[in-house]
């Protein structure tokens, strides 16, 4: 028999890119598909991008499991992570914590400015198969892949990179030229992206700076894609686009992407944002052992 519980959560947001976090490490919090996708639904839920349960975690300071607005669980969340980053940070005064991911460990700590977060991302996969790709690449600072008619196509040759998630970007002269909100859900379902592929428009505006417009998998158009300003930080200097260190501007802010010489980590910096505490009512197994997913 299942109960009703009322369950904590905080809706955050790093530069628009919002969440419904919930802290799973004390008390099991019962999450399946169609409570996420409730928990999502902007119109009768919290409404946010991405859903976060923090978890214990024996390898990090704490597990952070993600899942996108449709209710499909993803590896990893750049926005999501500054966020966990900064209630963490505050909770232990420490100056540095980890956080564990379906991805990978990440090294989080203040930036200069306190209102901000870095985040070691790792070291980006430019592999075809660890994209993954359908079909094998040697050099993936771009594929072949087109939008429109072959001889005139509206979009191509986009750069491919794995920053925890799967990434297209696709360099344009105007990012307003282009309609993600139609092409964004025919490109991330593409054939070519047999786990779908976020998608990108990128413009170059200035020394070392890029204007970002980004369609997530299983999300849609969001303000902000932490993963997706990574990999167009690394993708540009691939291409002698840019230096290594570059300002992306999205639609929610700025964010600073160094991808480091010494051993190709990413660092990412920007804001974050507590907008308010909140509880929900969620039903709770009788019998809950632990966590449900």
């Amino acid at each position: 028999m299942n109960t009703k519980t009322h369950i904590p959560f905080r809706k955050m947001n790093g530069l628009g890119n919002d969440f419904a976090v919930f802290d799973g490490r004390q008390n099991p919090v019962p999450l399946d598909a169609p409570t996420l996708r409730a928990i999502a639904d902007r119109h009768s839920g919290v409404g946010c991008d991405q859903i976060i349960r923090i978890e214990p975690s024996d390898q990090a300071d704490v597990f952070m499991r993600i899942w996108n607005a449709d209710g499909n669980e993803v590896d990893a969340c750049g926005n999501a992570t500054r966020c966990i980053a900064a209630l963490f940070l505050d909770e232990t005064s420490a100056s540095q914590i980890t956080i564990a991911t379906n991805a990978g460990n990440l090294v989080c700590s203040r930036a200069d400015n306190p209102d901000e977060i870095s985040v070691d991302m790792g070291v980006p996969k430019f592999a075809w198969d660890q994209i993954p790709l359908a079909e094998e690449f040697a050099d993936t600072r771009h594929i072949e892949l087109q939008v429109g008619p072959i001889g005139n196509p509206v979009l191509h040759s986009p750069s491919v990179v794995n920053i925890g998630n799967p990434h297209c970007i696709f360099w344009v002269k105007d990012i307003e030229a282009h309609d993600l909100a139609i092409l964004g859900p025919f490109l991330e379902n593409h054939v070519m992206f047999p786990e779908r592929a976020n998608i990108s428009l990128a413009q170059i505006t200035g020394k070392d700076e890029i204007r970002l417009k980004v369609w997530e998998r299983g999300a849609g158009l969001t303000r902000a894609c932490g993963t997706a300003a990574c990999a167009v930080g690394v993708a540009a200097p691939r291409l002698h686009k840019t230096s290594r260190d570059v300002i992306v501007n999205l639609p929610g802010g700025p964010l600073r992407i160094r991808w480091r010489k010494k051993d190709d980590h990413i660092i990412m910096t920007g804001a974050y944002e507590l907008e308010y505490e909140g509880s929900l009512e969620l039903e709770r197994p009788a019998q809950a052992q632990g966590v449900v997913s």
